[in-house]
């Protein structure tokens, strides 16, 4: 680099570099980016940007905005810390011409710091104190004299007073120097990490005295894989075991390199610093050998230590990132599964000791009638259960019976079956519910708010009945992370996941739609545009005046602004109102649109809603104008057709197979129907009805290769399995959906653990990790067999 110059300043920040890299990455327009982000920065929502600013953003949907999202602020923060770093070192009076350009065109903040590694204030090191005693320019003498004796020119450099009194002292002082200033070399940094990362390998194996303590992660006491195929579950299982203290983690290079002399790190060290070719030959001069040894300390001393951090917490930050994508793909497919709609529903909380608690709610999800029944021991009052839920299911006309899946889930189905076989004047049909997260809700502020003069254990009841009626509505009221579809949930970023997670809900809510008459605060505060304080007034309204008749209505609760309004109205409906367009997506704003096309057809609103061939031969085209454009009149047109659509599928259950209860009942190659309950990277876990989800693995869910099991299956899905291999004493249990699948025992493999816990008698899918365990990741992933 040139001599710095004090003249050489730091520049602003320029917005429309940030737009130019987002268009870049996003495939889209800097236009369409521009638009984004003004809008978010004015404070829309991305569903309110999706659906109702099309024209603005050029159609970019919710999945390129929540990109956009996250990639806008990482980039306004890459700025910001270019601008600090620009300012640093012109302060420093080191801003050369040729590093600014660098730095301004760092395009990740690794980049940056590598860039301001060598002008970083930092703590004296062992090469600052060698600068002191002066022995830079012993350091640079030794490199630009190739014909030189290092030992000969270190005897010029000696200072008694630095404890410099022999030539290997200020050798090694030139040495420390060298190998600080290789070590924050930007370049050299950038080839070392890019050749590290492309042929690293990650090695693992148990601490000494650990075996028994860490049986868990036997699987990774002699482990070792690239660094770039490592899958995000066994990287965040590995790093579990090191957090232990079970394993112990390094990275180098594959065994047959790590052996070679000199090591091939420090030759490409010597070679990308272009040292001389000769450093490690056996009749090599005193200046190579010692400039060997120098390249030698940079590796073994500053980069493997560096590198090797570093690389642990981008693998954990890659896991990670790929793991909270994983959970809210789940949750996305949980919360719009389909509804079973306005029924009556008997929910049914399964217990044994303290017996089965029923709630009943009506159609709109009023509880009706609440109790708690004995069928089993101590009690045993089979005769007077079934008695009371025939009773309770003919009183209220009850439609579905809700079970929840947890303890004697299958013990309390049964006994619902029998009722419903000596009482055939009862037109049931009884659906086993997945109660994760209700124990959570049952003891909120929400719940206790919802019903404070219920006891904490019929909420629960409530809560498995509600989710039957409608999911998204019921699991909105539960964080997110308590309902369990994730993987080693509890070893993420829990800021990162709780936003990604926040954001799927949204979204769901949002593309569903709210009935602003019925829905609960919860549901509510997830709206577009709303908060829990809106929320709460809204509701305070309802109870208070009695049902919203419209739209406009809403601008006369207490703090809703023009803003909140136009960022809520198109997604809140209002059933049976003054307007019918009040309970369609199409948006107030765009009402004059509709008056337009009514006034063309010469119809009125009860004529063309809903009425398919009402709009036959008239072009959306004709209806655009300066403020909406074809793609809001589209919009339009699709919503009068099919006014305030839902986009969940078709409500349908799974039917588990009688006689088979437990895990004793699995025989191999039983076929049996099942519902997904998660879905991993390595497969999905599925009901079978056995009080333990079992897991078919990835390789097993196809006849055809499956780069991602949420291609073939979803949360809440119906499939058809065959059973592997049962192992009741670990509690597991092996399927594939590949009917012709040989069943037969298979050996355990690289993941294997547990699937499956039982906790407070909650089965549990565990993937999210109990105990140590390194597979809560994974069980039919330990089938060698499946593994083709």
């Amino acid at each position: 680099m040139s001599l710095a110059s004090s003249a050489v300043t730091a520049p602003a920040v320029d917005p429309a570099r940030i737009i130019a890299q987002l268009a870049s990455e996003l495939n889209s327009r800097p236009a369409q980016v521009a638009a984004a982000v003004d809008l978010l920065d004015d404070g829309a929502t991305v569903p309110f940007i999706a659906r109702y600013r099309k024209e603005a953003t050029g159609g970019l949907d919710d999945t390129v905005l929540r990109e956009l999202e996250v990639r806008l602020v990482y980039l306004r923060e890459l700025e910001t810390r270019r601008l600090a770093i620009l300012e640093s070192i012109t302060q420093q009076g080191k801003l050369t011409a040729e590093l600014k350009q660098e730095i301004a065109t760092a395009d990740t903040k690794q980049r940056l710091e590598d860039l301001y590694a060598p002008y970083k204030p930092k703590r004296r090191t062992r090469a600052q104190i060698a600068r002191e005693a002066g022995l830079e320019p012993l350091a640079d003498a030794i490199l630009a004299d190739a014909s030189c004796d290092p030992a000969a020119l270190a005897a010029r450099y000696l200072n008694p007073e630095a404890s410099i009194t022999d030539a290997k002292a200020a050798l090694d002082g030139a040495r420390d120097i060298l190998a600080e200033r290789y070590a924050e070399n930007a370049d050299l940094l950038a080839d070392m990490r890019e050749h590290l990362w492309h042929t690293g390998v990650l090695y693992s194996k148990v601490s000494e005295g650990k075996q028994a303590e860490g049986a868990n992660f036997r699987d990774w006491f002699d482990f070792s894989e690239s660094l770039r195929t490592l899958p995000s579950h066994r990287v965040l299982a590995l790093l579990r075991g090191r957090q232990q203290g079970v394993l112990e983690l390094r990275v180098g290079l594959q065994t047959e390199l790590e052996a070679e002399k000199p090591h091939p790190c420090v030759t490409r060290i010597a070679a990308f610093l272009k040292l001389g070719k000769s450093l490690f030959a056996l009749d090599a001069t005193p200046r190579s050998l010692w400039l060997g040894e120098v390249c030698r300390w940079t590796w073994r001393v500053k980069l493997l230590t560096a590198f090797e951090s570093e690389f642990f917490g981008k693998l954990r930050e890659q896991a990670e990132a790929e793991a909270i994508r994983v959970f809210a793909a789940n949750l996305k497919d949980l919360l719009l599964a389909a509804p079973a709609g306005p029924k009556a529903v008997l929910g049914l909380d399964p217990g044994i000791r303290t017996g089965c608690k029923i709630a009943v709610i009506d159609p709109t999800g009023k509880v009706v009638e609440t109790t708690t029944v004995y069928p089993f021991e101590p009690r045993r009052d089979v005769e007077g259960t079934i008695n009371t839920l025939a009773a309770l299911c003919a009183r209220h006309k009850v439609d579905l019976v809700a079970i929840g899946n947890g303890t004697a889930s299958r013990e309390s189905e049964k006994l619902v079956g029998e009722m419903m076989a000596r009482f055939k004047d009862l037109t049931l049909t009884r659906v086993v519910v997945s109660e994760a997260g209700a124990s959570v809700y049952s003891a909120s502020e929400a719940a206790a708010a919802e019903f404070p003069d219920l006891d904490v254990t019929l909420r629960g009841a409530v809560s498995i009945a509600r989710r039957l009626q409608d999911p998204l509505a019921e699991l909105v009221k539960i964080d997110p992370k308590a309902i369990g579809v994730g993987q080693y949930q509890h070893d993420l970023n829990q800021r990162e996941l709780a936003r990604s997670l926040d954001a799927v809900v949204e979204d769901c809510v949002n593309a569903v739609g709210v009935d602003v008459n019925t829905a609960s605060a919860a549901l509510l505060a997830r709206v577009s545009g709303l908060n829990t304080l809106l929320a709460k007034n809204i509701v305070s309204w309802r109870d208070e005046r009695g049902a919203f008749a419209t739209r406009a209505a809403l601008r006369d609760v207490p703090r809703f602004g023009d803003k909140a309004f136009e960022q809520a109205a198109g997604f809140l409906r209002i059933p049976n109102g003054a307007n019918p367009l009040d309970a369609s997506s199409v948006h107030p704003e765009a009402y004059p649109v509709v008056e337009r096309i009514l006034a063309r057809v010469r119809k009125d609103m009860k004529e063309i809603i809903g009425q398919r061939e009402a709009l036959k031969g008239v072009s959306p085209a004709d209806f655009t104008d300066e403020r909406f454009g074809l793609p809001t009149v589209r919009d339009i047109f699709g919503e009068l057709e099919k006014p305030g659509r839902d986009p969940r599928p078709e409500f349908k259950t799974a039917q588990f197979k009688d006689g088979v209860e437990t895990l004793k009942d699995l025989v191999p190659g039983m076929v049996l129907e099942g519902v997904v309950t998660n879905v991993a990277n390595f497969g999905a876990f599925v009901d079978v009805g056995v009080h333990q989800d079992g897991l078919v693995h990835i390789s097993a869910l196809s006849e055809k290769f499956v780069k991602d099991p949420r291609d073939v299956v979803r949360v809440g899905q119906t499939v058809t399995v065959k059973v592997l291999e049962v192992d009741v004493a670990r509690q597991r249990v092996a399927l594939t959906m590949r009917l012709n699948d040989a069943a037969e025992p298979a050996r355990r493999g690289q993941d294997g653990g547990s699937p499956a816990s039982t906790r407070g008698g909650q089965r549990r899918p565990q993937v999210d990790a109990g105990r140590g365990s390194p597979a809560n990741s994974a069980m039919a992933n330990a089938f060698a067999k499946l593994k083709r």
